[in-house]
């Protein structure tokens, strides 16, 4: 159940604000974000082990972000499936996806942002839609865009339209951080204790930062935050491997 919120704002010295949620099985091993992948040394990222991509990357010289979630619809074939952590990395290094074999790949949601614009591509396993984010906040969750593939009587659907239910208007009411120098709670401002969890259990159904445990010793939940605060100029990358901790965060770039 990962999770993306964008502000866009044109307006802005600090145009784009990106947060990413990522949710997965807490034993998949990974490494934090760095300069991992030698084919694109300009990129920055948390490093998946298993599958040698990422959920987020980050080309701090273009500057742009971008960012994969799981989607919904038909799933690729067992032979031949691609890992969607290639995803970030294209669209990181290139700006637009290229060419992309998609029956290979699982359904998934892929934001790209850069100073001036917000893309966002979704891909259910028959078709793929790209779409322009304007200005404005939006949430996008495995359902989709403000969760608008919700199916009822899903489990995982009203867990994220809880989540949505809470923290869209949450974000709303809070002040718009202008990110510039100094740690991450005063340089994200109102949003800070929010993309910390606002307070609730990480077993609340609204919870931005779950921890699930479904038995058999598997347990899903958040594993790591990023946020992201693009300028024309530049980039600033904070980061926690142990969210809902306020002092657990890190400055990347």
């Amino acid at each position: 159940m990962c999770t993306a919120i964008v502000s866009f704002d044109p307006s802005s010295p600090v145009p784009v604000l990106l947060v990413g949620v990522r949710d997965e099985f807490l034993a998949r091993s990974w490494e934090m974000p760095g300069r991992h992948w030698k084919e694109r040394p300009g990129l920055v990222g948390g490093l998946d082990l298993r599958a040698g991509g990422t959920w987020l990357a980050v080309d701090p010289e273009a500057p742009r972000v971008a960012t994969v979630l799981n989607g919904r619809g038909r799933m690729a074939a067992e032979d031949g499936r691609a890992s969607r952590g290639e995803l970030p990395l294209r669209l990181a290094a290139d700006g637009k996806p290229g060419r992309i074999d998609l029956p290979a790949f699982d359904p998934f949601h892929l934001v790209c942002a850069e100073a001036d614009r917000v893309r966002m591509w979704s891909w259910d396993g028959g078709t793929m839609v790209e779409r322009s984010l304007g200005p404005g906040l939006h949430l996008v969750v495995n359902s989709g865009l403000e969760g608008e593939g919700q199916l009822e009587g899903q489990t995982e659907d009203a867990y994220m339209s809880a989540r949505l239910g809470h923290f869209r208007p949450r974000l709303e009411e809070a002040a718009r951080p202008v990110p510039g120098e100094g740690p991450a709670g005063e340089a994200w401002g109102a949003w800070f204790p929010l993309v910390n969890g606002d307070g609730l259990a990480r077993a609340d159904h609204r919870a931005l930062l779950p921890v699930l445990d479904l038995g058999e010793g598997r347990v899903w939940g958040t594993t790591s935050v990023s946020l992201i605060a693009l300028t024309a100029g530049g980039v600033r990358y904070d980061f926690t491997a142990v969210p809902g901790d306020p002092a657990s965060w890190g400055r990347v770039l």
